[in-house]
């Protein structure tokens, strides 16, 4: 069940446009390593490369001491390596037992009386839901009227149950509300706790905090820092976050833009902007890691 991956020094381009440059890492079963970064920071690439949609132009990646080379998700999927992703490949129209199976429908009887066997299916999906601390209402429910957190929880158990050792969640808490938000955390915790390795991809370091163990930031393309949660505390990794140099950029922009146009709206938004920044850089401010870890 233990598994443990290995990306060294990988790389990824696009014609002209380098999406991963060097990018190296190591998740280990039952931790949640979480790869944090914003837009165009090379996440995507990363969880594609990982999940076997298309090899690295360079390095390798190991899977417990031995090289492999992804070719289709299939081989990925061999591995041990699931993927959940950001629009969780579920049809709103269709059961929830329906969906946990799509694809490798159950069957009982042999040729030509062969059918499906719903009883069992329906339970099956009941009881692994009910590992991960899920318990849900009918198997027979529609997956559209589920809220978006347990439409996250069902594709984390449907993964976990189809014999993921690895489990890549792609921005799982993205638009959603914070209660919502909150029950996803919880099933990332519960699946550590079974002995998955988690790669949690985010951009929000609110909820990255609380469940990681192990964090990588990336920036352009590059990891701009690789810590430990016991290296780094709460206000450390949002100052990283927060963009640094373009953020004062930013901020000069709006000010120029301000004195331009004379809109105090843009101004008031500025000195927001740059009060947030010098909050984060300023020495001796409160460390989370206390109340988090509680």
């Amino acid at each position: 069940m233990t598994v443990e991956i290995e990306v060294d020094s990988v790389s990824k381009h696009f014609g002209q446009v380098t999406a991963l440059d060097d990018f190296s890492a190591v998740v280990k079963s039952g931790e949640v390593t979480c790869v944090l970064g914003d837009n165009g920071a090379g996440k995507s690439t990363l969880i594609k490369i990982l999940s076997g949609v298309f090899p690295p132009d360079e390095g390798e990646v190991r899977v417990d001491g031995k090289k492999v080379r992804f070719m289709s998700p299939r081989d990925a999927l061999k591995q041990g390596i699931g993927t959940v992703y950001q629009d969780l490949a579920m049809i709103p129209l269709m059961s929830v037992w329906r969906n946990f199976f799509l694809g490798t429908e159950p069957t009982r009887g042999v040729v030509p009386f062969r059918n499906l066997n719903t009883s069992w299916a329906k339970q099956t999906v009941v009881d692994e839901m009910g590992k991960m601390g899920i318990h849900i209402r009918d198997p027979e429910q529609r997956v559209g009227t589920l809220s978006g957190g347990e439409r996250q929880s069902l594709a984390i158990a449907r993964a976990v149950y189809f014999g993921a050792r690895a489990l890549i969640l792609d921005e799982p808490t993205a638009a959603l509300g914070v209660k919502q938000a909150g029950v996803v955390l919880r099933y990332i915790v519960m699946a550590k706790r079974r002995g998955l390795a988690v790669i949690f991809i985010t951009h929000n370091p609110n909820h990255a905090y609380p469940v990681g163990d192990h964090f990588v930031i990336l920036k352009r393309a590059q990891v701009e820092g690789d810590y430990r949660k016991e290296e780094l505390s709460l206000d450390r990794l949002m100052q990283m976050m927060a963009g640094g140099e373009d953020l004062s950029n930013l901020v000069e922009e709006l000010e120029q833009l301000a004195t331009e146009t004379g809109e105090a709206d843009l101004a008031a938004t500025a000195h927001g902007i740059k009060d947030e920044v010098e909050g984060l850089r300023r020495p001796g401010g409160t460390d989370h890691r206390d109340e988090t870890s509680a």
